[in-house]
């Protein structure tokens, strides 16, 4: 076990390392979310390269193997992408909106966890009676909503079960992130009261995606506390200020990624003063 011990780590411990420093993002999550997810498929490529030609010492070695040291990676990989499809999805509008939609992704987790409830009492309660079965290669087993994932195809690198554990360990922190998620909007109205507005608003009369366009330009150009201020932060400041409800910023910027003219306010900007100081030249 020790042999095993130390090629895993030997193999995964410069990605972990990388991953440290990249899960301490901040800004744009769907930005940041799919080098996180790259880093961890290489990864597992890597891993599974190993064990497929590794043959374990023993049968114990082979369960701990599939049970506790692969879903324990394996389930970083599950929460970020599942974190990123959730972020790509969110619908734009007011927090309520939001609220409901959070609230929804937590109602998939209660689903998940009642339709596994005879297994999650199994690995809870740290039962091995059925472990042979569960977590070795190979075994005939008829069990209730068993699971396959992409690194599921080949045989020779999963067990029936290692990918249900690797749903429990993912769910746990995606439960962690969806609750802090509900409490930040259930106090964004607290945080906005702290920032001290004008008293009378003018009204933004553009496209909303115009006024998102401008915020991403001025927070990549650090305008703000010398670049120490979030882009939702600012977003809610402009918002403010300019009666207008940006709903979710990060939803828009990936539309706005998606144009072919991806800067065409800012290049609208920068034409109308030019033309501007042109006219006045000629004056």
């Amino acid at each position: 076990m020790e042999a095993l011990d130390f090629k895993i780590k030997e193999i995964t411990k410069s990605y972990l390392d990388k991953l440290q420093t990249m899960e301490k993002f901040d800004g744009d999550i769907l930005h940041s979310i799919p080098p996180i997810i790259k880093l961890l498929e290489e990864m597992f490529n890597r891993l599974r390269t190993f064990i497929v030609d590794y043959t374990f010492e023993n049968e114990n070695e082979e369960i701990r193997f599939f049970k506790e040291i692969k879903p324990q990676l394996f389930s970083k990989l599950i929460y970020y992408q599942t974190i990123y499809r959730i972020e790509a999805m969110r619908p734009n509008g007011s927090d309520e909106v939001q609220e409901k939609y959070i609230e929804k992704e937590l109602d998939r987790l209660k689903d998940y966890f009642d339709q596994n409830l005879d297994f999650y009492q199994y690995y809870r309660t740290k039962c091995s009676h059925l472990d042979k079965l569960f977590f070795t290669r190979g075994e005939s087993l008829s069990y209730p909503n068993l699971e396959s994932f992409y690194y599921e195809r080949d045989p020779n690198f999963s067990s029936h079960c290692d990918f249900k554990v690797t749903s429990i360990l993912a769910n746990d922190l995606l439960r962690i992130y969806l609750k802090a998620d509900i409490l930040k909007l259930k106090e964004h109205d607290s945080h906005v009261k702290e920032i001290q507005f004008p008293k009378i608003k003018e009204t933004w009369t553009r496209s909303k995606v115009d006024l998102v366009e401008l915020i991403y330009a001025i927070c990549e150009t650090n305008c703000f506390n010398h670049g120490k201020i979030s882009l939702k932060r600012l977003a809610d400041y402009f918002g403010n200020v300019f009666n207008v409800d940006l709903g979710n910023p990060y939803h828009t910027y990936v539309e706005i990624r998606d144009r072919n003219q991806r800067t065409s306010f800012l290049d609208e900007l920068k034409a109308n003063l030019t033309a501007k100081m042109d006219g006045d030249d000629n004056k």
